[in-house]
């Protein structure tokens, strides 16, 4: 049986909704993520606005889809 992963490292999806109920480690793994991605513009998006918004739309993604929410791919 293959393990499913999520959007944070590889993590389990259980481990990657832990994470992304807390603000700060949501904020932190959505950077670290973007960044890891190649993605800059969206990763400095993410560093600045991760509190607000970003991290409701984590959450609504997270739970519906088990992604993060992506605004911007570049």
């Amino acid at each position: 049986m293959a393990k499913s992963s999520s959007d944070y490292f590889g993590l389990s999806y259980i481990v990657s909704l832990i994470l992304a109920i807390i603000p700060v480690t949501s904020w932190v793994c959505g950077f670290v993520t973007r960044f890891m991605e190649g993605k800059i513009v969206a990763g400095l998006i993410r560093l600045i606005f991760g509190f607000t918004i970003v991290w409701i739309l984590d959450l609504v993604f997270m739970i519906l889809q088990k992604k993060i929410c992506r605004l911007l791919n570049i």
